[in-house]
């Protein structure tokens, strides 16, 4: 049900703003989303005791903008007490430039650290793949292999070794 109604901001946020004012917005956003992150703001924008202007004034005094759009698409969450879809209106606004830019970020995880050269090579193919602008994110961690997820597009690449040696122990089993 948030994601439907964070949604509908968005939307209107595109139809009213174009590329430039679009971007500031969408940064100014995100800029709050680590606020969101700590419990004692939750609580302040969540509780039914503060003030509604005071939960604006909060949030307003978090970024540093005089931005008319941006402050009066706060107000307006405010006054529909949605302050709280904020997290979600980032991600779908994310998700919404991303469509409208054909630019899509993604994830490699590995547990190796891959060159400059080869992330490169992996952006340019799935670039081509998928005829967008591919920007990939590399992170180390103990996955046996290497996985390239580009969420934005459902898209899921994964080589593990433990999955190659089963593959292959299945193989030779069928064979015998």
């Amino acid at each position: 049900m948030s994601s439907a109604i964070a949604k509908k901001y968005v939307n209107a946020l595109m139809d009213s703003c174009d590329s430039s004012e679009l971007m500031e917005i969408y940064t100014l956003l995100d800029g709050l989303l680590a606020a969101f992150k700590i419990d004692k703001f939750n609580n302040i924008v969540l509780s039914p005791d503060v003030k509604s202007a005071d939960k604006e004034n909060l949030v307003l005094s978090l970024v540093d903008s005089k931005n008319s759009k941006f402050q009066n698409f706060i107000k307006l969450l405010n006054s529909n007490d949605r302050l709280k879809l904020i997290p979600i209106i980032v991600h779908e606004l994310k998700y919404q430039v991303s469509l409208k830019n054909n630019a899509f970020e993604g994830e490699i995880t590995s547990n190796f650290k891959l060159t400059k050269e080869q992330i490169s090579k992996l952006e340019e193919n799935f670039s081509k793949k998928f005829n967008a602008k591919i920007k990939l994110n590399s992170t180390i961690n103990n996955y046996p292999g290497i996985k390239i997820q580009l969420d934005d597009l459902g898209v899921e690449v994964s080589f593990s070794l433990e999955r190659l040696k089963a593959q292959l122990s299945e193989h030779i089993l069928k064979a015998i």
